[in-house]
Order: C-alpha cells, then sequence, then structure tokens
C-alpha cells in the first residue's frame, strides 16, 4: 500500500470531515489484491425492514486492538503484506496526520466484506465508539452498472448523494465519524458476476469493544462463493412467501 497517497491527500469540509483517496496500490498489487480476495472465515449478517436495510458477509483480518493478523495462513501473500501495513505505525501515522486526531491509543480493528448481488447498506452515520474509518475497495472488473458506490450524504435521505466512490480496486475513501456523516452503499446489481469487495479499517475510542465480533460471539463461519444467484435470489423467495 502506498502510505504516501495518504499523507498527500487532504479532508473535505462538506458535507462532512472526509477525504476519497486513490491509486492505493501499485497494478501489480491491485491486481494480486483483487484476485485473491479472501474468501474464508466469513459470518453473514443481514436485516431488512428495520432502521436500516443491509446485508453482507463480514471476515476478521485484524481483531479489536490486536497486534497480530487473524488466520494469517489462508491469506495469499499479497493479503497479509497489506494486512501488516495496516496495522503499521507508519500507516496509523499518516491517518492521524490526514484527519488531526489523536490515534496513538486508539484500537484498530480491520475486517473483509463481500456484498452479494442485490444487496444493500442503507444510510447511517457510524457508531459513536469509531473515531474514523478508511474503507478500502478491491473490484476488478467494476462496471458503472454494477452499483455497490459509496455513497457520502448531505443527510439521513439515501437520494441527497454529494459523492460517490466506486468500489473498484485502488479506490478508497476515509470518513471521520461525526453525528452528520451519513453515508451507504447504493445497490449492488442483481445480475452482477461478483461480490462488492471492501476492507474497513476502524480507529476506536480506547475501551470500545467490538460490535462486529462481540465478546462470546459463536456465529458459524463460512468460506465464500456465492455467485449472482445469491442474495437477490433468497429476498425474492422471500417475498413470494409472504404474498402467497
Amino acid at each position: 500500500m502506498d502510505v504516501q497517497r495518504i499523507r498527500d491527500s487532504r479532508l473535505e469540509s462538506t458535507p462532512y470531515r472526509w477525504a476519497a483517496i486513490d491509486r492505493l496500490f501499485s497494478p501489480d498489487d491491485a491486481t494480486l489484491l483483487a484476485q485473491s480476495f479472501p474468501t474464508d472465515r466469513f459470518k453473514r449478517l443481514w436485516e431488512y425492514g428495520g432502521k436500516k436495510d443491509y446485508e453482507f458477509h463480514a471476515r476478521e483480518l485484524v481483531g479489536m486492538g490486536a497486534s497480530a493478523v487473524s488466520a494469517r495462513g489462508s491469506l495469499s501473500p499479497a493479503w497479509r503484506a497489506l494486512s501488516e501495513d495496516l496495522l503499521s505505525p507508519e500507516y496509523r501515522e499518516a491517518i492521524a496526520a490526514l484527519t488531526g486526531l489523536d490515534l496513538r491509543e486508539a484500537p484498530l480493528e480491520v475486517n473483509a466484506f463481500h456484498y452479494p448481488p442485490g444487496s444493500v447498506h442503507g444510510p447511517h452515520p457510524d457508531l459513536r465508539d469509531k473515531l474514523v474509518t478508511h474503507v478500502l475497495y478491491f473490484n476488478e472488473p467494476w462496471g458503472d452498472d454494477d452499483g455497490g458506490c459509496l455513497a457520502i450524504l448531505r443527510s439521513s435521505d439515501a437520494a441527497d448523494i454529494a459523492h460517490e466512490v466506486a468500489p473498484r480496486v485502488g479506490n478508497s475513501a476515509v470518513l471521520v465519524r461525526s453525528d452528520d456523516s451519513w453515508h451507504a452503499v447504493t445497490p449492488v446489481a442483481k445480475n452482477s458476476r461478483i461480490s462488492r469487495r471492501s476492507v474497513t479499517a476502524v480507529f476506536y475510542r480506547p475501551g470500545s469493544v467490538s460490535t462486529m465480533w462481540p465478546p462470546g460471539d459463536a456465529t458459524p463461519l463460512h468460506d465464500y462463493g456465492v455467485t449472482r444467484s445469491s442474495g437477490w435470489l433468497r429476498r425474492a423467495i422471500r417475498g413470494l412467501l409472504r404474498t402467497g
């Protein structure tokens, strides 16, 4: 990862403090990362009809406040290297310099995500325990019709979009958490041939407890290999059952 790209970036001030940072990887590294995105040790999280709709599969790369990569042996060399980069003092210092936040004691949590075809993540500001989130993307190829963009919102209205970041490999966004830092994931096309693939590196307030992997979580883990017939088909079946 080219940490200098982070050092050279500047935050936008509207609609809140955030930055889009692209070209994080060399062309060769970008291809390797996209081709070997993790597929093991995922759990599915979803909710429809609540405060916000969402569906994704999550895999821990670095546990909350940990100093080592989780299940490192099953990652490709490119992914082991990236995970180590995210744990490095240089990365932490670059995010701190960009945001002006004191991150010296902030625990870091890193997770990888598959968003299946037909999935969405509705408008939300991040939890108050979060100080700053860096979202990195790993899709190659990815067309405009595939959707799945990070939508930077002016309000809680999903249509009130100030900016979009496509989930193509090398793109990323830094979001400084506030009560107004509304964002969403636009719907992933139902006919997309692959999942939307991302990583979040989140710095938390000291003393925070993971909500993604709460203590005692016994959710079964699975390998992710779902393609275009996944999420939208399940929701279609649920809809037929409700109307039938």
